[in-house]
C-alpha cells in the first residue's frame, strides 16, 4: 500500500522551506505511547500538557515530548523527567538541559523571553552531542513510525548519544524527518549516514544543506531563501547567515504553479546578511505542489504549498 512519503518522493517534492517554525524549542522526556496530540494524550498530565501549549502559544516557543529510542516501558508516572530549551537564532543559538521532578514546574518559565532568545538561568548548559530529533509518533502518521523509529533505533545502536525519538516536527510525508539542535535545522528522507554527515557537521558548526528543510529559526519563505544563498555562495558556517528582512511583494504572474491552480501566487523578498556584511535578495514564489498528493497517510488528495526560489541576487549591503 503506497504511503504518504511514498508519494512525496515519487513525485519529487521540494524539502526547502518546509520546516516547522520555531526560534525556541522546549522539549520534555516522556516515555510511554503517545496519542496524535502527544501533549495532551500522553502520559504526561493533560492539564499540565495544555496548559503548556498555552503558555507557549504565539511566544515563538514550540513545546514537544521526546524519548530514548526502542521499547517503552508503559511507565504512569516517570518521577524524573530530561529537559531541553533551545534557541536556534544564528549567533545566539544556544542549548541548555535540567532535570525536573514535576512537569508543571516547567509553567513557570517565561516563555516570551524565551522566544526571545533569554533563558533567564534555567538549567545548565548542554555541552554534549548534538541532539538528533527523529519523528515516530506513529499516532499522527503511520509513516513517522514505519520510517522513523527504525532510523532512530539503528542510529542510537551505531553509538550516537544525542538521539531522541520526538513527537511532531511536521511534514510526514517526508519522513524520516529529522531536526538536529542546537542549531535547528530540519531535514527529510534522511538515512542513518545522513544523519551521520549531518552531526559531524554541527559538531564542526557546519550546516549540510542536502535533504534540508530549513532552520525553524525563519518562517517559510526565510527557510528556503537562506538555504538558497548557502548553496549559491557555498556558505556552510553555522552561525554565518542571518535573514533580517521579508517583504511580501504583489501577487505576479507568470510564476511556476500559478496557472496550473489559477490562484494568484504570493511571493516575498528576502534579505539575507553574512556577517561579513555581503546581502542577498532573495524572490521566493509560493506555489502547489501538482498533481495532487496526501499530505498524510489516509488523508485527501491536495496540492501542499512550495516554496520556490525564482532569482538570489548578491546587493549592497546599504539596501534596507
Amino acid at each position: 500500500m503506497s504511503t504518504c512519503a511514498t508519494a512525496s518522493l515519487d513525485l519529487d517534492e521540494p524539502l526547502a522551506g518546509t520546516a516547522a517554525t520555531a526560534r525556541t524549542w522546549l522539549l520534555i522526556e516522556q516515555p510511554g505511547p503517545w496519542g496524535a496530540k502527544a501533549l495532551t494524550s500522553s502520559h504526561l498530565d493533560p492539564e499540565v500538557g495544555r496548559a503548556l501549549e498555552t503558555a507557549a502559544d504565539g511566544t515563538g516557543v514550540r513545546v514537544a515530548l521526546v524519548r530514548r529510542p526502542g521499547r517503552h516501558a508503559d511507565c504512569h508516572h516517570a518521577a524524573r523527567r530530561r529537559v531541553y530549551v533551545a534557541h536556534t537564532a544564528p549567533g545566539n543559538a544556544w542549548l541548555r538541559s535540567a532535570i525536573v521532578e514535576a512537569p508543571e514546574d516547567l509553567l513557570r518559565l517565561d516563555f516570551a523571553a524565551l522566544g526571545a532568545g533569554e533563558h533567564s538561568g534555567f538549567g545548565d548548559p548542554y555541552e554534549g552531542a548534538p541532539l538528533a530529533l527523529v519523528c515516530t509518533n506513529g499516532k499522527r502518521d503511520r509513516c513517522c513510525a514505519l520510517l522513523g523509529r527504525p532510523l532512530a533505533s539503528e542510529l542510537a545502536l551505531s553509538g550516537e548519544e544525542g538521539v531522541w525519538e520526538v513527537t511532531h516536527l511536521g511534514g510526514h510525508r517526508f519522513s524520516p524527518t529529522l531536526l538536529v539542535l542546537p542549531y535547528g535545522y530540519a531535514y527529510g528522507r534522511v538515512t542513518a549516514a545522513d544523519v551521520k554527515e549531518i552531526l559531524e557537521g554541527v559538531r564542526a558548526k557546519r550546516i549540510v544543506t542536502d535533504d534540508c528543510r530549513g532552520s525553524s529559526a525563519w518562517d517559510r519563505p526565510g527557510q528556503a531563501a537562506e538555504l538558497a544563498v548557502r548553496r549559491a555562495a557555498h556558505e556552510y558556517g553555522a552561525d554565518a547567515l542571518d535573514v533580517v528582512r521579508t517583504d511580501v511583494l504583489a501577487p505576479a504572474e507568470g510564476v511556476a504553479g500559478a496557472e496550473a491552480t489559477g490562484n494568484d501566487v504570493s511571493r516575498w523578498e528576502v534579505t539575507v546578511a553574512h556577517t561579513d556584511g555581503r546581502h542577498w535578495c532573495v524572490t521566493v514564489a509560493q506555489g502547489a505542489s501538482l498533481p495532487p498528493r496526501p499530505e498524510s497517510c489516509g488523508g485527501a488528495l491536495g496540492s501542499p504549498a512550495r516554496m520556490d526560489v525564482v532569482a538570489v541576487r548578491e546587493v549592497s549591503a546599504a539596501l534596507g
